[in-house]
């Protein structure tokens, strides 16, 4: 993000990343230890044989059969083994001049392989002795024979090892706001200025750096604990809730950190998984969510980036708005639920969502960014980012977690495992984030049940009304645009019922200020004449859709499932060719007060409603005085329009 892939330039403006820094630091911790057990491997690991095996499964059989022999089997010796390295490899350069292009560039790799193994081995102990077995580069630095070439290879793993304990030594302190005991998202170098959000959630890609500073002594234990725990729960297991619910946040420390049976974040782990499995069955879809590149590119046709997540696990609002199935986030995955990641990678797979390099960044499925009547677009790039965390994760299923081993290798980082044993919290009142947005995400029936209302016309006998409630807030609009607004027991707007004028209501007046005309976004309460009129009732909305002058107007109006609150949204679009300036002014009585008392004394009503301007929050604040009892306080019950 923050270099030039290209040029290797950083990019404008210079910006330090506390999780990518964090990263980092717990990459070369890992890294150190893995170029010090170097020195106890045999130097020619069991692994060669088994790479060169793949690779020869990557050609076709009739080519390959031949070459099997050579790789059953190995020898236990040394120098046997370099023999048989090199018969096999004169036997692939005498195939790779008859087979076809594909096939062809496999056996050059092939080739490869074997001919890297072979300088390997060559460049540690030229003339190698009939050994009884395979030695560790440390044993084969105190023979007489290959010392030399060998010890150079100790030495230079000592200093590679060395660079990354001195590169892992940062300093993260600027970072942290210490009245808050968090880490800054990051710092803008140019402007001197930390980033004014923080990581404040355990569960967040931070959660590795914050665990290393925590074990390096360089911030306390209280930074750990004020890290948020909010959790919700998915078929009665408790998970921690993230930011975006996405699965990098969730298990990409994961691929350095190590997990402990019955503990919060590993019964986190298993529960975010069932629940990105359960969440791609409701959608139809194949599973896995997180942040990718999706269907939309900027002028240079580049993929633009972006965090999406499954709902019920994350706080972020709209997650349901996406659907981007990202496959690294399966093959995180494996590091929990092996056999379904598998099965899910071969179902993308078999979705087109695989090029030569592995699987494609991922398929964008939200219909909104895919033409009608096409199949979901594949994200046709790679990253090496998340190509990288799919190797890991791959490594720490097939080879037995050797980063997770290397990471607590160290004396600090070993010596403060505990705090990733925290127990399961029981907790009466879990979260339930966007309750509405979990349920709206699932797959729709098959039969519409609630049929769409449209009426051409504002002159019915009666007037059509429609509901939207939460339970406590409600609305009732008409088919002229009249209506009112009430919470629980207490009228909002003014309202009176009256069929054959049905003039009460909340309004928007429009005037073009070039010719004076005058109309309303429905009917009432200029009762103008449109060009053309549209009421439609849906589930969970009103619109009116009306013509005047060559400008058309859009108003939609909802009532939110989680909160009272009242949403109305008014669309302009301008038809003509030539600009225009439309000046649009609210309007509605405001009561604040039961609506029987407002009926019986709707002047005396009004002497009790103050209001206030709020510029910076360009809203009006509207309040209600009530008659407070004998010596006690007054009453205000305030509404923010």
């Amino acid at each position: 993000n923050w270099y030039d892939t290209r040029s290797l330039e950083t990019m404008q403006p210079l910006y330090v990343s506390s999780v990518d820094s964090g990263n980092l630091a717990g990459a070369l911790t890992t890294m150190r230890a893995g170029l010090l057990e170097l020195k106890d491997a045999p130097v020619l690991p069991p692994q060669v044989w088994d790479g060169l095996r793949d690779t020869l499964e990557m050609t076709s059989a009739a080519t390959v059969e031949p070459l099997r022999k050579w790789l059953l089997h190995p020898p236990a010796a040394l120098g046997e083994s370099l023999a048989r390295l090199e018969d096999f490899l004169r036997e692939v350069e005498a195939l790779s001049a008859t087979s076809d292009s594909e096939e062809q560039w496999w056996i050059a790799a092939l080739a490869g392989q074997a001919r890297a193994a072979i300088d390997e081995v060559r460049s540690l102990r030229p003339e190698p002795g009939a050994d009884d077995r395979v030695p560790t580069l440390s044993e084969l630095a105190e023979l007489p024979t290959a010392g030399e070439p060998a010890q150079a290879r100790v030495r230079r793993l000592e200093e590679l090892a060395q660079r990354c304990s001195e590169l892992a030594d940062m300093d993260f302190l600027f970072l942290h706001d210490a009245s808050r005991d968090l880490l800054s998202i990051g710092y803008t170098v140019s402007e001197r200025r930390l980033d004014p959000s923080f990581y404040d959630m355990l569960a967040s890609e931070a959660r590795l750096v914050s665990f290393m500073l925590v074990a390096q002594g360089r911030l306390s234990q209280d930074h750990w604990f004020a890290l948020g725990r909010q959790l919700t729960t998915h078929h009665g297991s408790m998970a921690l809730l993230s930011w975006s619910g996405s699965m990098f946040e969730y298990l990409m420390p994961r691929l350095l950190m190590p997990t402990f049976e019955r503990t919060l974040l590993d019964q986190t782990y298993r529960a975010v998984v069932a629940r990105q499995i359960e969440y791609g069955r409701h959608r139809g879809v194949p599973w896995g969510i997180s942040e990718s590149c999706y269907n939309v590119t900027d002028p240079q046709g580049t993929y633009q980036y972006s965090a999406f997540g499954v709902p019920g696990l994350g706080l972020k609002r709209g997650l349901a708005d996406d659907l981007v199935i990202a496959p690294y986030a399966s093959m995180l995955a494996l590091m929990v639920r092996p056999a379904e990641a598998c099965q899910n990678l071969a179902r993308l797979a078999a979705a087109g969502c695989q090029g030569a390099y592995g699987f494609y960044e991922a398929i964008d499925f939200t219909p909104g960014r895919v033409p009608r009547g096409r199949s979901p677009a594949p994200i046709r790039c790679f990253m090496a980012h998340h190509q990288g965390m799919s190797l890991l994760s791959l490594g720490c299923v097939i080879l037995d977690q050797p980063m997770q081993r290397r990471f607590l290798s160290d004396p600090n980082l070993k010596a403060s495992e505990l705090l990733l044993c925290e127990r399961i919290p029981k907790v009466a009142s879990p979260l339930q984030p966007h309750a509405a947005e979990v349920s709206a995400a699932r797959t729709p029936p098959a039969k519409e049940e609630f049929p769409m209302r449209v009426l051409t016309t504002p002159h019915t006998f009666i007037p059509e009304v429609h509901l939207l409630s939460n339970g406590r807030y409600h609305v009732m609009a008409t088919n002229s645009g009249g209506g009112y607004s009430r919470w629980n027991n207490l009228a909002v707007t003014r309202w009176r019922e009256d069929a054959t004028v049905d003039g009460w209501g909340t309004f928007c007046y429009l005037r073009d200020t070039a010719t004076g005309s005058l109309w309303s976004c429905a009917y009432q309460p200029t009762r103008r004449r449109p060009d053309h009129y549209e009421a439609i009732f849906t589930l969970g909305r009103v619109e009116y859709r009306r013509r005047d002058e060559d400008i058309e107007t859009h108003t939609e109006i909802a009532v939110s499932p989680e909160d009272d609150v009242e949403v109305r949204r008014v669309t302009l679009t301008n038809l003509s060719a030539i600009t225009k300036r439309i000046e649009l002014t609210s309007y509605s009585e405001v009561v604040l007060a039961p609506p029987d008392a407002d009926l019986a004394h709707p002047a005396f009503s009004n002497l009790f409603v103050q209001s206030e301007i709020l510029p910076d929050s360009q809203a009006i604040l509207i309040t209600r005085r009530a008659r407070a009892p004998e010596g006690g306080p007054p009453m205000t019950r305030p509404f923010v329009f």
